[in-house]
């Protein structure tokens, strides 16, 4: 089909004015990342008047950054590992098992995501104080009930992903290894998994992500030194000034993780954003 010329005139400043769009924020996060602190509390400026990497430096001291990055990198890969591995036992039995309540369990775990976390808060909160009084183990203020908490939004939507890729797999391929002695966990493991392996990888980086990214929660279960990074990050805020350039540096090195795994994991995640559309 010929193309007219003012189309491709149209379509070229379009594309144009988008990724102009989608590229300035990250150069105002950039150039600032880099600027001394004067200009950034002055008035605004495209360019620095001296570039320097000392944000990148201050960073660190002026907050405990180390052990916020720490806390976020323990809470988001055990909240993901543990939410892939049980989504993996549950999604495999939904699809492949006829069982009384079966529908009823998969309505109710895609009802979950119906309602708005904040929701859970305050009932999280109280539940957590109540198990520390009556038991003695700490979840308030503890990495481990962050991980809990975080298993509450990332589990559910987990299985529900996790379904209609294994149930894109042929049963055949599982009746054929059962036919030849292999076990029901055998098949799960050895057939099923290395099958939807695109799938189980792009579940793992949304559980990843949106753990890591996870404020609400973090803001409120834990303390001074549990904080994550979604949290950490205000105390470049203080009462006396706000480090704008040492916030965009710190946002810029925090986000590295989430870039690098995406780059590094990209060809599976678009493998398993496709690969239960078609049965």
């Amino acid at each position: 089909m010929h193309e007219s010329r003012s189309f491709r005139v149209i379509r070229a400043v379009g594309l144009t004015g988008l990724l102009i769009f989608t590229l300035l924020p990250l150069y105002v996060m950039v150039s600032t990342s880099i600027k001394p602190l004067g200009d950034v509390q002055n008035q605004f400026r495209w360019l620095p008047s001296v570039a320097t990497i000392r944000p990148f430096v201050d960073i660190w001291s002026t907050v405990p950054l180390a052990r916020y990055f720490a806390n976020s990198v323990i809470v988001s890969g055990c909240a993901s590992v543990i939410s892939v591995t049980l989504a993996i036992l549950a999604a495999y039995a939904i699809s492949r098992y006829v069982f009384r309540g079966r529908e009823v369990f998969r309505l109710t775990v895609l009802s979950t995501q119906m309602f708005p976390g904040i929701l859970f808060l305050l009932p999280l909160y109280l539940i957590y104080v109540n198990i520390g009084q009556l038991t003695g183990v700490r979840l308030n203020g503890n990495l481990s009930g962050l991980i809990i908490t975080h298993l509450t939004f990332s589990l559910p939507f987990s299985i529900w992903m996790l379904v209609g890729y294994f149930a894109s797999i042929p049963r055949e391929l599982d009746e054929a290894a059962l036919v030849d002695g292999a076990s029901p966990v055998r098949v799960l493991f050895s057939i099923v998994v290395p099958a939807a392996k695109p799938g189980i990888v792009a579940v793992l980086i949304y559980s990843f992500m949106t753990s890591w990214s996870e404020s609400l929660f973090a803001s409120v279960l834990t303390d001074a030194k549990s904080k994550t990074l979604a949290v950490g990050l205000a105390e470049y805020s203080t009462e006396n000034a706000v480090y704008w350039n040492q916030i965009m540096a710190a946002s810029l090195v925090v986000s590295i993780p989430v870039v690098a795994g995406f780059l590094l994991m990209q060809r599976y995640l678009v493998q398993g954003l496709t690969a239960g559309a078609v049965k």
